[in-house]
């Protein structure tokens, strides 16, 4: 078993309800979760658009890092998130209101770097944010 740490997001509808739908949607198919961290505010990143309320939480899995991403998607998608990524000409991401979003931090030792998933996550160091969070769910480990 290897130790997932997702990052959940979100800053449109009732925010608080959404993370608790995302981590339960997750619970069902991960098994329920180890640790959780606080549910913070923070500002929006990488454009304007009202504050987002962020976790991580900690799980621990079998599942291959691409049927996770696929597994997270589907929640997002269950739960109304219709956009789909995009990126200015200089190759930076686009970012919009999200009703939730599910990142993966970190899983076990895994590091890949493919067109649909990196891990660990590239942005880890450039939220300030996520480092705190991640730091509250690892302690315990």
């Amino acid at each position: 078993m290897a130790k997932l740490y997702l990052a959940l997001g979100s800053n449109i509808g009732a925010r608080k309800a959404n993370i608790m739908s995302a981590l339960s949607f997750l619970n069902g198919a991960l098994g329920r979760y180890e640790a959780l961290s606080d549910i913070v505010s923070t500002e929006a990143f990488g454009f304007d658009g009202p504050e987002f309320l962020n976790c991580v939480a900690r799980y621990s899995t079998r599942k291959r890092p691409e049927t996770i991403l696929s597994l997270c998607k589907e929640i997002e998608r269950r739960m109304g998130r219709t956009d789909q990524p995009q990126y200015a000409e200089d190759g930076s991401r686009i970012y919009h209101n999200r009703i939730v979003d599910i990142d993966i931090l970190i899983y076990g030792k895994v590091q890949m770097n493919t067109p649909e998933l990196t891990i660990p996550h590239p942005q880890v160091e450039s939220r300030p944010f996520i480092k705190p969070l991640l730091e509250q769910v690892m302690k315990n480990d």
